[in-house]
């Protein structure tokens, strides 16, 4: 069912009923924008018969950001659970966010939605509308709904090209790091080596893939650990240290990407990982499963472009720092993202007398929260010469100590203090570009009452958020500007795009991408002397990228 809809988000003709979505959306290619209730849902669909969809409006997307404003956050976001919201009825969950289905294209295991009638989605749509128009700033809050479901659009997208990996590749990388792979399923050849070099360092059988083990095997030796993490284990003299640190490295691959992941995740020289795009209350992309966002540097050597296409990997520069100077307003700050080189080196010549890495843990240090030791002294020095600056993060910092709701610059809203809003769990999901996934499972409270640490969050929220929001319409302005081309996005995380295309293409998309960034920086921030440049690599294999 399809109806025209006016400005006001209202039906401006009558009903038609198409036998088909794709025939429905194929015969109008004019039509500027499609509002649909799930993008995850529709598109699929229509990208599987070899429709492109230009713009979209996702509902169920919007609803979540619009509660979250509302500092609703935990309340069910689907269409159902909004129209039911609009006539005061029951409201019902949100199904359970979809598990990810190794090698899958599409969503056939995607829980059924709850009906919601033509009318109702009509409802709850102009109901939206005018809840944009009840936020402080109505513009930017439009614009970030825009930007998520262009978003939803871009990931769609890139689960459907899938990002190029060379199976044969990744099985030479294995064999050289790991060896042969033993019948059963046991750690192969390297592996059982490594441990019986920690088993002979400590004179007995030691397991070095269980912690505890480790832990007490050193106690036994009369050296204290905490734990095994990397960092701890190389101040320790001791025998068993560096083969327990190459064992841990090479057992990281061997479960997170050996060849049990290349069976399940690899299929037809693709690896689809299901993108979640705001798949964190940051905004940061998720994914469904596969382990997308942390592919160790050794095994990108198996994501290798087609025969005569190239991959051209474009990192943003200091994205985080040159947002904040956005945001904050900052002029002096403004001034120093104002260029294209390296900003930590501008920073160091104007309050730092020259020293880079104090500029950069200084600038770094406002941003995380590091308010203490160097980072007290480095943070003030900072505040002399960038004051707006560092006022707008401490502002941040101390709205969400205060237990207030803080958003970024269009508008994406930081969960309340846990205790404070109507759900009953607590917890935030992780920010590290994991691949944890949480479009369903958004959780409303913060993960500890201590203020102080949600201060940290805040500080921080407001800045990675915003950064979050600027890179969403960085892939938009990117999908534009490729219409025509045979390039494809094939790789997105928070400051790092890939894209798959002909060798004769890539000095094009080069050149689209730097536009791109600066076009999503005018769009998001307004018109400010900020830069957003890229370092930008065309090569073959991902790992020669950096």
């Amino acid at each position: 069912m399809l109806v025209p809809l006016g400005p006001d988000g209202l039906p401006a003709g009558e009903v038609r009923t198409e036998a088909d979505l794709v025939t429905a959306v194929r015969s109008r290619p004019a039509v500027a924008r499609w509002v649909w209730r799930s993008t995850a849902e529709v598109y699929p669909r229509l990208l599987a018969a070899g429709v492109r969809v230009d713009r979209c409006y996702d509902i169920e997307d919007a609803e979540l950001l619009l509660l979250g404003y509302e500092g609703r956050h935990g309340e069910p976001r689907s269409a159902a659970a909004a129209w039911a919201r609009l006539r005061r009825a029951p409201v019902p969950d949100d199904p359970p966010p979809r598990a990810a289905v190794p090698g899958s294209q599409s969503s056939l295991f995607e829980p059924e939605p709850v009906a919601v009638p033509f009318d109702g989605l009509l409802e709850v749509y102009a109901e939206q509308q005018r809840r944009h128009h009840t936020t402080e700033h109505p513009g930017r809050m439009r614009l970030l709904t825009a930007a998520q479901s262009a978003g939803m659009l871009v990931a769609s997208d890139m689960n459907r090209s899938g990002l190029p990996w060379r199976a044969d590749v990744h099985r030479d990388v294995l064999r050289e790091l790991l060896g042969e792979r033993y019948a059963g399923g046991g750690e192969p050849r390297r592996l059982a080596e490594l441990a019986d070099e920690v088993s002979a360092a400590f004179g007995h059988r030691v397991r070095p893939d269980l912690p505890a083990d480790v832990v007490r095997a050193f106690a036994r030796a009369g050296v204290t650990v905490r734990s095994t993490r990397r960092w701890e284990l190389e101040e320790i003299d001791h025998p068993a240290v560096r083969p327990l640190i190459t064992y841990k490295k090479l057992y990281r691959i061997w479960t997170a990407h050996g060849w049990s992941w290349l069976q399940d995740w690899v299929r037809d020289g693709r690896f689809r990982p299901g993108y979640l795009p705001g798949g964190t209350v940051s905004g940061r992309w998720t994914t469904n499963g596969g382990g997308a966002l942390q592919i160790p540097k050794v095994i990108r050597r198996a994501v290798a472009a087609d025969d005569g296409w190239r991959l051209v990997v474009a990192d943003a520069d200091q994205m985080e720092p040159r947002v904040l100077a956005a945001i904050s307003r900052d002029p002096g700050l403004m001034e120093v993202a104002a260029h294209d080189g390296d900003l930590y080196t501008r920073l160091s010549d104007r309050a730092f007398s020259g020293d880079r890495e104090h500029a950069k843990i200084a600038l770094l240090g406002a941003v995380y929260g590091q308010t203490s030791g160097d980072g007290l002294k480095n943070l003030a020095a900072l505040r002399r010469r960038f004051p707006r600056a560092v006022a707008y993060v401490d502002d941040a910092a101390r709205a969400g100590e205060e237990g207030r709701l803080v958003r970024t610059w269009l508008g994406r809203t930081s969960p309340p203090a846990a205790g404070d809003g109507d759900g009953d769990e607590a917890g935030i999901p992780q920010e590290s570009g994991g691949d944890a996934p949480a479009r369903s499972g958004f959780t409303p409270g913060y993960a500890s009452t201590d203020t102080r640490a949600r201060g940290r969050f805040t500080r921080n929220f407001v800045v990675q958020g915003s950064a979050a929001d600027w890179a969403l319409l960085l892939l938009a302005a990117l999908r534009r500007a490729t219409v025509g081309m045979r390039a494809e996005l094939v790789f997105f995380q928070h400051d790092e795009v890939i894209v798959h295309c002909p060798a004769d293409e890539a000095e094009e998309v080069v050149r689209a991408i730097r536009t791109a960034g600066e076009l999503a920086g005018r769009i998001a921030f307004g018109e400010t002397p900020v830069r957003f440049p890229f370092t930008t690599a065309v090569v073959e294999r991902y790992a020669d990228a950096k």
